[in-house]
């Protein structure tokens, strides 16, 4: 066989598979039409017969109440500890910092070996924070180990074992000795943090697995043992830490990376968010999605949603935006209740990172302009 007969057979194989493609792409959207959006717009259907009216929101509702700043370089990461009173952060200036939220006063500030992080977190207890980047490692540091001769937080535990960078990492929820982590080789691994070893590692090789990086975790907290990842492939899949040959389920719909899976507070649902420009949400036990959380400009100009939490109640869901938008959805009606990113001292660049506090009373955001901003609720308003 020639070498022109090679590369003719090449091109419609090629042609072939992104046909196929193409046609399973319009079959999914056929299934969410038929099945899905119907879900949804009864969900919202039945809240507007029943009565239910948006959430109303003020601008003195919600108000900045601090402005962290510290980093020099833009912001990429934080995380809450459960106390509610210290936020770690993760920056492009190769550093963490912990803050204490109610002063303002910066706690810690670590110097990382690579510079170039992608998420943090807290442990349970407060006294870990872990952190990953393009050196396809999860750091450890203990808060309480003494500094080194050059005023530096030594490394407690280093995991290693991803082969491609670690976009995010959670702690299991009541222990310090166990993490899930996320990666860039298609992956998500459980480290035994004691041991420094991978206890399971779920997808790779295995055909539920992701098709692409994974760029997000979160995990259930009303069962540990669950937990969703957000890929490049445009998926969210579940996964139960017991049996890591195959994802419980995988959901489809969005049509870009999906940046940011969080759990909704009943864990029985989750949400994402998207390169798209869609928030979703999905039932665990259904597979099927309940609710889609999108607001049209008038440029048709996409914002890419960066990161979402949910408040404690779940009636609110909030979503931080490529162009430094920050929405506050009514998760019930799909409705934007606020706009932080159009009040008085919001951030001036994208917004990178969101989190609620444990006891839902305040915000913090994190932007590319290097500050991290803390928004309280304001007035008599109780958290919802």
């Amino acid at each position: 066989m020639s070498v022109a007969e090679l590369k003719a057979r090449h091109v419609a194989a090629t042609e072939t598979v992104n046909s196929l493609r193409e046609r399973l792409q319009q079959k999914r959207l056929l299934l969410l039409d038929t099945d899905d959006l119907i879900e949804v717009v009864a969900v919202a259907g039945y809240a507007k017969a029943h009565g239910k009216s948006s959430v109303s929101f003020g601008a003195t509702d919600l108000v900045c109440c601090r402005t962290l700043q510290g980093h020099t370089g833009k912001v990429y990461s934080l995380d809450w500890t459960p106390e509610k009173n210290r936020i770690v952060s993760a920056s492009q200036d190769g550093r963490l910092i912990v803050w204490n939220a109610l002063t303002s006063q910066k706690t810690h500030a670590i110097k990382l070996p690579c510079a170039w992080v992608m998420t943090c977190a807290f442990s349970p207890t407060g006294q870990f924070v872990a952190c990953g980047g393009l050196d396809s490692v999860c750091s450890i540091f203990n808060l309480n180990s003494p500094s080194d001769k050059d005023g530096n937080l030594p490394e407690s535990k280093m995991l290693s074992g991803h082969k491609g960078y670690v976009s995010s990492c959670q702690y299991v929820p009541d222990e310090d000795t166990h993490l899930i982590t996320s990666s860039g080789d298609h992956t998500c691994v459980l480290w035994d943090i004691t041991t420094g070893l991978r206890t399971s590692v779920f997808g790779g090789e295995f055909q539920s697995g992701h098709t692409a990086d994974v760029l997000s975790v979160s995990i259930n907290g009303s069962n540990s043992r669950m937990f969703v990842s957000g890929s490049c492939d445009s998926t969210a899949r579940l996964w139960d830490t017991r049996v890591a040959s195959r994802a419980v389920r995988t959901f489809h719909g969005h049509e870009g990376d999906v940046n940011t899976v969080k759990f909704f507070p009943d864990g029985n649902r989750f949400g994402t968010g998207s390169d798209d420009g869609t928030c979703r949400l999905f039932d665990i036990r259904t597979g099927h999605q309940l609710q889609e959380y999108y607001q049209q400009h008038s440029d048709d100009e996409v914002r890419h949603v960066t990161s979402i939490a949910f408040s404690i109640s779940g009636r609110l869901l909030f979503a931080g935006y490529s162009n430094g938008d920050c929405y506050v959805w009514d998760t019930l009606l799909a409705q934007v209740v606020l706009n932080l990113g159009s009040l008085q001292n919001s951030h001036e660049s994208r917004i990178s990172c969101l989190g609620l506090s444990a006891d839902g009373s305040a915000l913090c955001t994190g932007s590319y302009d290097t500050n991290l901003k803390i928004w309280a609720f304001g007035g008599h308003r109780k958290v919802i």
